[in-house]
């Protein structure tokens, strides 16, 4: 029997307007691509970024061109390289994986030759606003395990303070999406020390970066729009200490897992991450979050709805997906 496939716009609202550096939303558009083969359907979802050039139209193209190949036969080991990285592949890939999952009675982490997941701790987003309002957003959240803090334009320390002012006992990692210049992170590097920041993501802008080969690196900095798949990794090398492993970058939960082996021996630490979207986008990233420095998956704790039934956030983390989510 041959694979068909269905691809549509998803959009959830958000709970709050989110900002970073780039701009601001109140809604999140995603893509969920669905595979089926007679009864049995797998699905998954991306979301497009416009920092990559993507858009919903552009992506649901990419992947309603893969219809022919996959009737025809198409596999996911095809889809590697059938495709490019980025949000269109993940969908297909997430929605093959599920597939299989679902045909062969298997988890996803047992086709994968993994070990059964758990929990994990995942970050909590404070995105970028006023020190007051983020003073008043981390009191609220101070009780999370860990924070992650927007940051990336003028008046960062003061937002800084009023975060830790709000939450003095909470883990911090920060994220600059890429709006700093070296001279500002290497001004602020001593006071993030200070303030027990543990992790700075993505400080300087991609393509921008190599000063950080250069100047003293006091804390861990993690690669995020500067780490795609495992091509990647070479440029990173004596800049960064982490990669944030995010799959609507890598193009899907196969290329995650192979990035991941390889930055492990490379010496690199393992962060993942995540676009704003729905626990369907997030349930084959935490297989690959397993045992990560940081795991930063919290998506569906920004939305108003979320897909049913959602993934379990508790005190333990973030938890695997159940069967009848995905995987």
């Amino acid at each position: 029997m041959s694979t068909s496939l269905v691809v549509e716009e998803t959009v959830f609202p958000l709970a709050e307007v989110f900002t970073i550096s780039r701009g601001s939303r109140t809604e999140a558009r995603v893509v969920t691509a669905t595979t089926s083969i007679g009864q049995h359907k797998g699905w998954g979802e991306c979301v497009p970024y416009a920092r990559y050039g993507e858009t919903v139209e552009s992506v649901i193209d990419q992947i309603e061109a893969m219809a022919d190949q996959l009737a025809d036969g198409l596999t996911r080991e095809g889809l590697q390289t059938a495709m490019k990285p980025g949000a269109a592949r993940f969908a297909l890939d997430a929605a093959l994986w599920d597939l299989e999952a679902k045909t062969a009675s298997q988890p996803v982490w047992k086709l994968a030759g993994l070990s059964q997941p758990g929990p994990e701790i995942t970050a909590y987003t404070l995105s970028l606003a006023d020190p007051d309002t983020m003073r008043k957003k981390a009191r609220q959240n101070a009780h999370r395990p860990l924070l992650k803090i927007k940051l990336g334009g003028e008046g960062d320390m003061a937002r800084l303070e009023a975060v830790r002012e709000g939450a003095p006992d909470t883990a911090i990692i920060i994220d600059a999406n890429e709006g700093w210049s070296a001279q500002e992170y290497a001004e602020l590097a001593p006071a993030l020390l200070r303030l027990g920041v543990k992790m700075v993501e993505q400080p300087l802008p991609a393509g921008d970066d190599d000063m950080l080969a250069e100047i003293e690196r006091p804390l861990p900095v993690c690669a995020d729009e500067s780490c795609h798949d495992r091509a990647s990794l070479d440029a990173l090398s004596g800049k960064y200490d982490m990669i944030n492993i995010k799959l609507d970058k890598t193009g899907g939960l196969t290329e995650a897992l192979a990035l991941k082996r390889e930055a492990q021996q490379a010496g690199f630490r393992i962060m993942v991450g995540c676009m704003v979207g729905s626990s369907l986008a997030m349930a084959p990233a935490t297989l690959v979050a397993q045992g990560a420095a940081f795991t930063d998956l919290d998506g569906p704790l920004l939305l108003a709805e979320d897909r049913e039934p959602p993934l379990t956030f508790d005190e333990l983390g973030v938890h695997p997906p159940k069967p009848d989510l995905w995987g």
